[in-house]
């Protein structure tokens, strides 16, 4: 007996190695199988076209920057990225103001069947952007904010504000309300309140949606392409549809292409790798605690 308890100690002693083995095997594979296209964007962006379309491919080509020289040229390229960065940042600001008013009040104000109501405006974020469209369209046309920053920031507004509601519920109903009403005696006005008491303690939640409705304003391409029409309120994204201007149906500029990529993908993964952990703990603190 005493035989075979060591016999089972030895056999699990030795597989330890192994275990360790396979799971850094299958996060090396995760992790080749996230950075592979990000690589291949980045090289394709820093390589002529001439190395770009050679077959066999060439995965170290020679570094260039002609890409990005040929990109400011061919579009207006800071005026985009300038509307890109107001349009993001007028778009987290304006979504967060609503949400957290409207949070506020599902949170604190016993309105019948408030419960409901909050549950339908979750739901409204599985209607599809595309088949709202013709809807907004008119709507824009209609208030005379069509190829405009405002617009463009009132639309996606509305399609982020579900969202942030339902998560900012989950961190206001945790704020005792006591606080509130310690605050509202020593004479502090609602706004007051507001300011001093619950966005402070709401900062996590605050901080973590902005930082996501900033990236999804900043990667949005369906309303500026369906609403601008002049640069004036055209946005980085919309680039990449402009860089066809000259060249031929069966020959796509992906080295153009790929530069418009790399200028937007990689200040996101900058961004969300210094505010990972700021953007885990938000979320699941509202959730879970």
């Amino acid at each position: 007996m005493q035989t075979s308890v060591m016999t089972q100690r030895s056999w699990a002693w030795a597989a330890r190695p192994l275990r360790r083995v396979g799971v850094y095997a299958m996060v090396f594979l995760f992790a080749f199988i996230v950075l592979l296209p990000i690589y291949w964007m980045a090289r394709s962006a820093f390589a002529s076209a001439a190395d770009l379309n050679r077959t066999p491919p060439i995965y170290f080509p020679a570094f260039t920057m002609q890409n990005f020289q040929t990109l400011i040229t061919q579009v207006p390229f800071f005026q985009y990225l300038r509307n890109s960065i107001v349009f993001s940042l007028a778009t987290t600001l304006v979504t967060l103001v609503i949400s957290f008013l409207a949070a506020y009040a599902f949170a604190r104000i016993p309105i019948p069947g408030s419960g409901i109501l909050l549950w339908a405006l979750v739901l409204s974020m599985a209607l599809p952007d595309v088949g709202t469209i013709v809807p907004l369209y008119r709507t824009l046309a209609t208030l005379g904010l069509l190829d405009t920053i405002a617009g463009l920031t009132l639309v996606l507004s509305s399609t982020l504000t579900p969202f942030t509601v339902w998560v900012l519920v989950s961190f206001i109903r945790q704020v005792p309300y006591e606080i509130e009403e310690a605050a509202i005696i020593d004479g502090a006005s609602l706004l007051q309140v507001f300011v001093r008491v619950l966005v402070p303690v709401t900062m996590p939640g605050l901080a973590t949606m902005g930082l996501i409705n900033f990236i999804n304003g900043w990667n949005n391409l369906l309303y500026p392409l369906s609403f601008s029409v002049t640069p004036a309120a055209k946005t980085l994204s919309v680039s990449i549809t402009e860089v066809f201007a000259g060249y031929s149906p069966w020959g796509k500029p992906w080295e153009l292409i790929m530069a418009v990529g790399v200028t937007m993908v990689v200040p996101m993964i900058l961004l969300v790798l210094f505010s990972q952990k700021g953007i885990v703990d938000g979320l699941t603190r509202g959730a879970f605690k």
